[in-house]
């Protein structure tokens, strides 16, 4: 039997990767916003609502982002 050892949890940057996920995000609904005024209607309603997840998974990241600088402080 070949076991693979876990790797360790390593959460020094978490946070760092995660303000980089937002700032990504919110280039991609810039960008999608931009393109909508060439869209036809119907790509414009997918447009809208694409951004809306990504809407939401920047508040979900903003989250993390607290709890993981919240845990970060502790570790200290």
């Amino acid at each position: 039997m070949n076991r693979q050892k876990p790797n360790p949890d390593d959460r020094s940057d978490n946070v760092e990767k995660l303000q980089s996920m937002v700032q990504n995000t919110i280039e991609n609904i810039e960008a999608a916003e931009e393109t909508m005024a060439f869209s036809s209607p119907e790509e414009k309603a997918k447009i809208q609502a694409k951004n809306e997840k990504r809407k939401h998974a920047v508040e979900g990241f903003r989250e993390e982002i607290k709890d993981e600088a919240a845990a970060r402080e502790r570790e200290q």
